[in-house]
């Protein structure tokens, strides 16, 4: 019988920030390719309804509390995980924010929080598992970034220097941990609505500029990121490592409307 690359029966999977968004959608595709789930929110009351959906598909699936911004909380939710199960294969950074400003209304705070969230915390729940991923020579690591790992806009600039960072961040892992058997890689959605940035998409007309600018003519709908995660965590990827796989409806080619 011909291998299934893509099949991840077998493996246990966490998913950071799953209490809702892209990251039950990260989730329900993992599991979905036959992943067992440990997922995590600052309250692991808010996955409950989550877990009772992934249990429905016939996966294991178990929710911790984690704030990413917070050493000790990291380094707990680790150490409860790999007491609680031994090891895991696979680990979605996604936990992120996001205060949408112009950067001249930028606070002290308003910076400290986004790049404490999305790089600073991304980089030390790696920390957390990499020992125990070096130790049984496997892991697959995916880092979620976003269209801002490579493109700047308005309004975000903290968070386009923290998904920014991110990218970076990946590739010099990827280097670090490449010898002991670990893939480290980012995924970067393009534009998909979320809680964050729903209020952009009240707006017809910021709607039409961006759909415009992406060659597919469309916004990304969150199961356009379910093959991306799986291929990223999957055996199908054993080669690839520090790459950024962009999922954007191709608005990194830079097109707009032609003019001549």
């Amino acid at each position: 019988m011909a291998h299934n690359f893509f099949d991840l029966t077998g493996k246990r999977a966490v998913v950071t920030g799953a209490s809702r968004g892209l990251g039950q959608y990260f989730g329900r595709a993992l599991a979905k390719a036959g992943a067992d789930l440990i997922v995590s929110a600052r309250k692991k009351e808010d996955c409950r309804e989550f877990i009772k959906e992934v249990q429905g598909l016939g996966r294991e699936c178990t929710a911790y509390d984690l704030d990413v911004r917070s050493e000790d909380s990291i380094n707990s939710f680790a150490k409860a995980v790999l007491e609680d199960f031994g090891s895991i294969d696979i680990l979605v950074n996604n936990a992120g924010c996001n205060r949408r400003k112009p950067a001249l209304d930028v606070s002290w705070d308003d910076w400290n929080t986004i790049l404490e969230t999305n790089l600073r915390g991304t980089f030390f729940v790696c920390k957390a598992f990499g020992p125990s991923m070096i130790a049984r020579r496997y892991g697959k690591i995916i880092n979620i970034g976003s269209v801002t790992c490579v493109f700047g806009y308005a309004g975000l600039v903290p968070y386009s220097a923290s998904r920014g960072g991110v990218m970076q961040l990946t590739k010099a892992l990827a280097d670090d941990w490449g010898a002991h058997g670990i893939n480290v890689n980012c995924l970067a959605p393009g534009w998909f609505k979320t809680k964050q940035n729903e209020v952009l998409y009240q707006n017809e007309a910021w709607l039409q500029y961006i759909c415009d600018r992406i060659p597919l003519k469309r916004p990304g709908q969150p199961n356009d990121l379910d093959g991306a995660v799986v291929f990223l965590a999957s055996d199908a990827c054993e080669y690839i490592t520090g790459q950024v796989l962009l999922v954007d409806g191709g608005i990194t080619t830079g097109a707009t409307k032609a003019t001549v």
